[in-house]
């Protein structure tokens, strides 16, 4: 006999579901939401369920992050974290003070920015050995498209041929990948499963429910990437490996090879605007004699994208500079042109970034049913006049960078992720980062950030039921139960979404976002009934 079924019923709260916005109860059975609404019916519908009481907390849809690296997460938690160092003195006292205390193989750091340091100089070689003699050291800049690298490291890489090489200066390109490559061999397995770990309770820690993990040989390796798919945990993981093919038969091998669930990612077509490798058709404001690196050619691109298409498989682009976006929505309209445009679409293939893509190319994808994998706090971290977009692009370019509201009017769908450790896994400091954009006109409403972080992020993993992401009845139980504020319903100055803020309209409030507000306060965490996180 099957067990008899388990009914929790949710009572007291506050519940973010279309189908009932004013809900203060919802029942779940066996990990799936069964009924939504007040209290009172609530308990006269399930007199025998476990009651749960809310005290008022706010219940919402967990969040899923669409654009992870999950160990190199991890070892900038346990390890060396860079991020927001004021100078590259910093950097190295940062550096010194842990070598002291650490005897891994490799020193892996991660984070440096010089963009945000007076003099903008970045560690050298000599730096680092200075201040780690004799070590392996590995430093990745903040977007992870360059690194320092000591003696010893490139001594195990032999980077010197490759494109993208320096004697000091940090390494860009192949010679980054080779140096990657050998820092990743000299990781052992108990630093790789104890980064593991601490990423993904990290996420479960801020409302994270799933992860898409953007994998490949130049990234994490097949290694890693194979432990990550096995790891048991409460947060699921949807592997995407970054390695292009030019058949389906190709495609079905890799797929089995390496037990992803799509070939996509952070399949490089170029690199990105921090480390002057992201691939512009003009140069850089700020390097005249560069355009940055093409890892792929539209060719190679689209046999990438046919031989998906035909296998079944979802398969996805990182692009970030106008020449990337140019050669993928070109590779794009060449198979919708052979295979037909249904075809391609039933693969929700996705590009990952998509920081330059125009409205115009938005419009052509989102009808092959191409899906924008975006991160808001790129925006934050790099826009406004004085940031690094304006400083590497000038101010006309930089303006049109992450239009999230361009994007979404032409009906191409968004979701949202971290890129973490490029930028924290802080879901409520992302939506922020998408309503109050840097360029006026390019932010979204909060519930359309809300929903590319949740029903958005599920589509792009596949999931087409149109309930991931609710609290609907017969929605999978995964929420996360907030401490938060005044609820309200809001939309961007300047957008004509302001319908919305009619309570006639029947829309479901979330947390305020406005700039200067507390971000809400996690309490539980349930992935389809389980608990993954509870303070």
């Amino acid at each position: 006999m099957s067990p008899a079924p388990h009914t929790q019923l949710l009572v007291g709260g506050r519940i973010y579901s279309a189908s009932a916005p004013d809900a203060t109860s919802m029942a779940v059975t066996d990990g799936q939401i069964v009924w939504v609404g007040a209290e009172r019916p609530g308990r006269a519908l399930h007199p025998d369920a476990e009651i749960v009481d809310l005290h008022g907390a706010f219940v919402a849809p967990a969040f899923v992050d669409t654009h992870v690296h999950v160990t190199a997460h991890g070892l900038a938690l346990t390890g060396l974290d860079l991020t927001g160092t004021a100078s590259r003195e910093e950097t190295l006292q940062r550096l010194r003070e842990h070598a002291a205390g650490c005897d891994d193989p490799v020193l892996w750091g991660h984070g440096w920015d010089p963009t945000r340091w007076a003099d903008e100089t970045a560690p050298t070689t000599a730096d680092l050995d200075a201040a780690a003699p004799g070590r392996a050291v590995y430093l990745t800049r903040v977007d992870a498209h360059s690194a320092a690298a000591s003696t010893a490291l490139r001594a195990a890489a032999d980077p010197a041929d490759l494109p993208g090489y320096h004697p000091q200066q940090p390494l860009t390109a192949a010679a980054h990948h080779a140096v990657r490559g050998a820092a990743r061999a000299l990781l052992t397995p108990a630093q790789r499963a104890r980064a593991r770990a601490a990423a993904l309770d990290d996420y479960a820690a801020h409302g994270i429910v799933a992860v898409h993990e953007c994998g490949g040989p130049d990234i994490s390796g097949r290694d890693d990437f194979t432990e990550l798919l096995g790891t048991d945990h409460g947060v699921q993981v949807r592997g995407y490996w970054g390695e292009a093919v030019a058949t389906a038969e190709q495609a079905g091998a890799l797929l089995a090879v390496t037990g992803a669930h799509g070939l996509g990612g952070d399949l490089f077509v170029d690199g990105a605007f921090g480390s002057h490798t992201a691939w512009l058709t003009a140069p850089y404001t700020d390097r005249r004699d560069c355009c940055g690196t093409s890892y792929l050619t539209v060719e190679e691109i689209t046999a990438h994208v046919r031989a998906c298409t035909i296998a079944g498989v979802q398969a996805g682009f990182h692009v970030i500079g106008d020449a990337a976006a140019a050669a993928v929505t070109a590779a794009f309209a060449a198979v919708a042109d052979d295979l037909g445009g249904p075809a391609v679409a039933a693969r929700g293939h996705r590009l990952e970034h998509a920081e330059t893509l125009t409205v115009a190319q938005a419009a052509q994808l989102g009808r092959w049913g191409v899906i924008a994998s975006m991160q808001p706090v790129f925006d934050a971290l790099w826009g406004g006049p004085d940031g690094m977009y304006v400083t590497r692009l000038g101010a006309d370019r930089a303006a049109g960078l992450n239009n999230f509201a361009g994007i979404a009017s032409t009906g191409m769908s968004l979701a949202f992720g971290s890129d973490s450790p490029v930028t924290a896994a802080r879901p409520w400091s992302m939506l922020r980062a998408a309503v109050h954009h840097h360029t006026a006109g390019s932010g979204i409403s909060p519930r359309a950030a809300f929903a590319a972080a949740t029903r958005g992020a599920w589509r792009a993993g596949g999931v087409r039921d149109g309930l991931a992401g609710t609290l609907d009845p017969g929605a999978p139980a995964s929420y996360a139960v907030w401490e938060a504020g005044e609820l309200v319903i809001s939309a961007p100055k300047d957008s004509v979404q302001r319908w919305s803020t009619d309570p006639r309209s029947r829309v479901a409030p979330l947390p305020d976002l406005e700039p200067g507000t507390d971000d809400p306060v996690l309490v539980r965490s349930v992935h389809r009934g389980r608990i993954v996180y509870d303070r």
